[in-house]
């Protein structure tokens, strides 16, 4: 099976516009997300999936200089970005990560890819029990085109994984547990308003060039409260 890494990605932030190309420590945001996937010890395919816009035409500049790949489809139909995206690379299971949350981490996102594998699941994620921002989710192409043929009310083609939720019956899913030490559901570790940023700018300076842990980001926010 072919894995794929595909960012969402667009400039049009409404509380924090051009926020993926806005740098925390030096490095544009978008860079920090790519950059950490370095850790993990599955290979894939890796993509940024912007809009069509001329907003995110900067995104795709940057994609370019940076040597990464770069897909371009609609910009409200975010469903249809990724099954065709994935279609593209020939992605047969896809990681879903979004160019805000530069704090992934890799660590689960691989217990996350092997479990989802292992357990022959249609969906998988880690959310709601880590810090908001650095949890994941992936999914088959099967799932991913039956979403795309099924799932046609607004929030679905908006936010990808919304018709599997909805529909247990349906996608064989489950949620990956995650260890006690890194358990902070109620710290925010996306970057989606200014104070977000600013924490996030924090938090990358203190690594330097390195990549920042969870267990480390959480507590450094705790003596920072």
């Amino acid at each position: 099976m072919s894995l794929g890494i595909v960012i969402q990605a667009r400039m049009g932030s409404t509380r924090l516009p051009g926020k993926v190309l806005r740098p925390i420590a030096g490095r544009p945001l978008l860079e920090h997300v790519i950059g950490r996937l370095a850790l993990s010890r599955h290979e894939a395919g890796v993509v940024a999936a912007t809009s069509t816009l001329a907003q995110d035409d900067a995104i795709q500049a940057w994609c370019q200089a940076a040597g990464v790949q770069c897909f371009r489809g609609d910009e409200a139909d975010v469903l249809d970005r990724y099954l065709r995206c994935a279609e593209a690379f020939g992605f047969t299971r896809i990681v879903r990560l979004t160019a805000d949350n530069p704090f992934t981490d890799i660590a689960e996102l691989d217990r996350l890819i092997d479990f989802q594998a292992s357990a022959n699941l249609d969906y998988a994620h880690s959310f709601g029990m880590m810090p908001i921002g650095v949890g994941a989710e992936i999914f088959t192409l099967n799932a991913l085109r039956r979403s795309h043929v099924e799932g046609l009310q607004p929030h679905h083609r908006e936010h990808v994984n919304e018709y599997m939720l909805e529909h247990p019956e349906i996608f064989r899913s489950a949620v990956l547990d995650i260890p006690a030490e890194k358990r902070a559901p109620e710290l925010r570790l996306t970057v989606d308003t200014e104070d977000d940023w600013t924490r996030a700018n924090a938090l990358a300076a203190s690594a330097g060039r390195g990549w920042l842990g969870t267990e480390e980001a959480m507590a450094l926010c705790s003596r920072s409260a």
